[in-house]
């Protein structure tokens, strides 16, 4: 499977295209259709993710779905257990903080996971804006944190990291009862 990352919008969203032999899932198509549809020419996008609802993850969805007749998919679909979509196999885990309907998609087969604005390289999602919550987010740290260190994690802005290096180094899960 490759993973395609394209920068889009004024926040400079990522928005994420897997590609698995021409099928696509798209994760937070966040702006920018003019420049995301040259990824998409000559493939079938089986679904879009969203990890929360703000304007610069969601920007491009309408477009997308008018353009491709692509299934739309957030927490308002989804429970948190395991889906296919095509032939992408992922968990979902809800891990509010950010905003109380953020979620992330762990692609347990790759070991990888999208976090949207929930956990970024050395951080995390602000907390003070609407639905989003401190206590939530203390919460979703100690979830995800029983998981794989190994775990390559997709932030909703910025660079890639691990799981473990944002155990060792993010001030935030310091937070955690260890």
């Amino acid at each position: 499977m490759n993973v395609e990352t394209i920068k889009v919008g004024a926040l400079q969203t990522n928005c994420y295209i897997l590609d698995y032999n021409g099928l696509v899932l798209i994760i937070d198509p966040g702006d920018d259709y003019h420049i995301l549809k040259r990824y998409l020419m000559d493939k079938h996008v089986v679904a879009i993710l969203i990890t929360h609802n703000h304007e610069d993850h969601i920007g491009a969805v309408q477009s997308i779905v008018e353009a491709f007749h692509a299934p739309v998919y957030g927490k308002e679909d989804l429970e948190e257990e395991r889906y296919s979509f095509g032939p992408f196999r992922v968990e979902v885990i809800y891990t509010p903080g950010h905003t109380s309907d953020s979620i992330s998609y762990y692609f347990y087969e790759y070991n990888f996971l999208f976090s949207g604005d929930f956990l970024f390289k050395h951080t995390v999602g602000r907390m003070d804006l609407e639905t989003g919550s401190i206590d939530d987010m203390k919460h979703s740290l100690e979830k995800i944190s029983s998981y794989n260190d190994h775990i390559k994690i997709y932030p909703g802005h910025g660079d890639s990291t691990t799981l473990g290096e944002e155990k060792r180094v993010n001030q935030y899960f310091n937070w955690i009862q260890k």
